[in-house]
């Protein structure tokens, strides 16, 4: 019996060793980025072809061929 108590008490310092306190608090400025992006009518405006649009074009009728 007293050799199940060091066992238990072992595994409750491992355990309080690994799972003890939380982690850092992490910034909210280290968890966003800052992107430029492009203005609105640039290039993908301009580069609209209306051939090549069937491509992205879906439909489940003519997926299953009816």
């Amino acid at each position: 019996m007293h050799k199940g108590l060091t066992t238990e008490a072992a595994e409750a310092a491992v355990r309080n060793a690994r799972f003890g306190s939380l982690p850092e608090r992490i910034r909210f400025d280290d968890m966003t980025t800052e992107v430029e992006a492009a203005p609105a009518g640039g290039v993908n405006a301009s580069s609209y072809d209306p051939e090549g649009s069937w491509k992205f074009y879906s439909c489940l009728a003519l997926d299953l061929g009816l």
